[in-house]
């Protein structure tokens, strides 16, 4: 690869980088001590005191700054005669439409979020520019090319949807300390320091809801007579308590389940009065909110502690106390982050309070903050593999160097004494609906259904659009931009909220729909058939997409080659079972390669030349 060709694709490169995260700072300075001259980067976020534990271009004194801007500097420091130019906004923004990716060579991703990755795909594909996507998660990572017309794009196969449990598991009979977690993050404390007029199950078990008294209803409002600490016994007497009371009036529920055990105040402190809790003042006169901690009132240290019954509604307490003394003026508009450490207390001690009410094991805050966060705590070494991988294919890309095109996975363990895992890239699949324009199906009901719904449960987050236009034939149905008239966005908005049988043109069935996004340079035809009813718990939705890449259901035995795994996501795995020949498996139709579905642990693939190797696939 050491050539003149080679130094002098390098050098004359125009590199885009998307991201400059854990993979973005070390792919930032693989490139520049690799030759590259021209580089831009894209990236949002600005530095976190969580990153500095491996974004190594980042310092203490650079919190709260741009990724971008920070990471150009400390590169410059170095290699002070390279170009680059860094971006301190979001890759969907108008302004990075497809002249602007037209003008690079190679693309090459370091995001962490499944919708960022696919807008990307789709300019690239738009743009013809080559696309190197990565991603890692703790030891495992991948680097995958995407050429149009010569390799598969992003999404010509299927990503892993995000995990979800029901609501009746989440407020009634949770079995696992995670749906304590989504208890605690989603409902309790949304529904305290969160949108007061969201809809929330807490005020009682769900099934009781209905029924409820205004006292119920009103159990969450503080009372104009009322003190913090008189407040805070209140709330958790009602969640912890209360609420576990009327859920244990259901003999039916518990036939078959470990009935829980309800727990108040007096039972969890029966000698501390929660006037006396913590000391306040331990937290200084910090101007930053997320810094304000419940742990340094009351003087606990160490996040990897497994906190006792006591200790958590110490804090629990101390938290809500926190909230109203400290951060008053944000109540009512909160939404849960993992930096916010008072959050993130909060949510630990809630979810250990309820799972030691439902025998479920307790966890410490630093393993939920994992659960909590959806994350896989990064490492830094994986992150330096991944970054030279990328610039190896980017090389290969810039020379045209096809034949040597490489997928590589890199994996936790070794395989027959291998780390890394290097595959041909698969040919684009044929019934891919953004590479290939194939056509879609969706079954709806068209007497209840709306067109409002297929944009919001359809066409916005499982097509991944941003700026949808609706047409049949030709006439729009929905458009959205900011140079439409009022009136123009009235008429679209009244057809939106139309029943699909009363629209004109969609009145009988085997209608088609064409939906476009001007901003992603994507088309997709959908055709509509009606059907009348659908199974409440399985197509929850109310209506079934057919022919795009939906995740495979953990009980389906095919699978997704790729892992798709990225920094700071959970990993959602198969386990694919390796024979002293090859897999016993059952044949797919993706180039002949075979796999078998074990169970829920690792994958691992044995491909037709004996190349072979683990890897985990995440969650989206």
């Amino acid at each position: 690869m050491d050539s003149p060709h080679h130094f002098s694709v390098v050098k004359g490169a125009k590199v885009l980088m998307v991201g400059a995260g854990g993979i973005g700072c070390e792919l930032l300075k693989t490139l520049a001590l690799s030759g590259f001259q021209d580089i831009h980067i894209i990236d949002m976020d600005t530095i976190e005191v969580s990153n500095l534990n491996r974004q190594f271009l980042f310092r203490q004194s650079h919190v709260g700054l741009s990724k971008a801007r920070v990471a150009r500097e400390a590169v410059l420091k170095f290699r002070p005669q390279i170009s680059i130019t860094p971006y301190h906004a979001n890759v969907k923004d108008s302004n990075f439409d497809l002249d602007f990716f037209k003008q690079f060579n190679v693309v090459l991703n370091g995001l962490d979020n499944l919708d960022a990755r696919r807008h990307v795909n789709r300019l690239c594909l738009a743009a013809e520019v080559p696309l190197v996507e990565s991603g890692t998660t703790g030891f495992l990572g991948q680097v995958t090319v995407h050429v149009k017309g010569k390799t598969e794009c992003y999404e010509c196969q299927p990503k892993p949807a995000p995990k979800t449990y029901p609501v009746c598991t989440i407020t009634s009979t949770p079995s696992k300390f995670v749906h304590c977690i989504v208890w605690a993050k989603e409902l309790l404390f949304t529904k305290l320091f969160g949108d007061k007029n969201q809809e929330n199950d807490l005020n009682v078990r769900s099934g009781d809801a209905a029924s409820s008294s205004n006292h119920v209803e009103d159990v969450f409002e503080r009372r104009n007579d009322e003190d913090i600490d008189q407040y805070g016994k209140r709330i958790y007497d009602h969640v912890f308590g209360y609420n576990i009371e009327m859920a244990l009036s259901n003999e039916e529920t518990w036939k078959n389940r470990n009935r829980p055990k309800p727990v108040y105040i007096r039972d969890s402190l029966p000698d501390a009065p929660t006037q006396q809790n913590g000391n306040v003042e331990k937290n200084g006169t910090t101007n930053d909110p997320s810094s304000v901690s419940a742990m340094a009132s009351l003087g606990m240290k160490n996040p990897q502690d497994i906190w006792s019954l006591k200790e958590n509604s110490r804090i629990f307490l101390e938290a809500l106390k926190l909230f109203f003394l400290k951060r008053e003026k944000d109540i009512g508009n909160l939404t849960f982050d993992k930096d916010d450490q008072l959050a993130v207390e909060f949510v630990t001690a809630a979810a250990n309070i309820r799972a030691s009410s439902f025998g479920i094991p307790l966890h410490s805050l630093f393993e939920a903050k994992g659960i909590a966060g959806n994350i896989v705590h990064a490492v830094a070494t994986t992150n330096a593999i991944i970054a030279g991988l990328i610039v190896i294919e980017a090389i290969k890309v810039l020379q045209n160097d096809t034949k040597r095109y490489r997928m590589t996975y890199c994996l936790e363990h070794p395989s027959r004494k291998m780390l890394l895992m290097p595959v041909e890239p698969f040919e684009p699949n044929k019934s891919c609906y953004v590479c290939s324009e194939t056509p879609l199906l969706l079954e709806i009901n068209m007497h209840r259904s709306k067109l409002i719904d297929i944009i919001e449960k359809i066409v916005k987050p499982k097509l991944g659009m941003t700026s949808p236009t609706i047409m049949h034939g030709s006439d729009i149905l929905y458009e959205t931009g900011d140079d439409l008239d009022e009136d123009l966005l009235a008429s679209y908005a009244a057809k939106a909220d139309t029943v699909l049988s009363e629209l004109s043109c969609l009145m009988n069935g085997g209608s088609m729909l064409t939906i476009t996004d001007l901003f992603q340079e994507l088309r997709c035809d959908i055709n509509i058939k009606h059907r009348e009813a659908f199974d409440e718990e399985k197509e929850p939705d109310g209506m079934v997409l057919s022919g795009w890449n939906q995740a495979p259901s953990e009980e389906n035995n095919g699978g997704d080659k790729s892992p798709d795994n990225n920094e700071k996501e959970t990993v959602l795995s198969k386990k694919r079972k390796l024979s002293e020949d090859g897999l016993q498996s059952e044949e797919t139709t993706r180039a002949n390669k075979k796999l078998e579905v074990i169970d829920e642990d690792d994958d691992l693939v044995m491909l037709d030349d004996g190349d072979f190797g683990t890897f985990k696939k995440r969650q989206s």
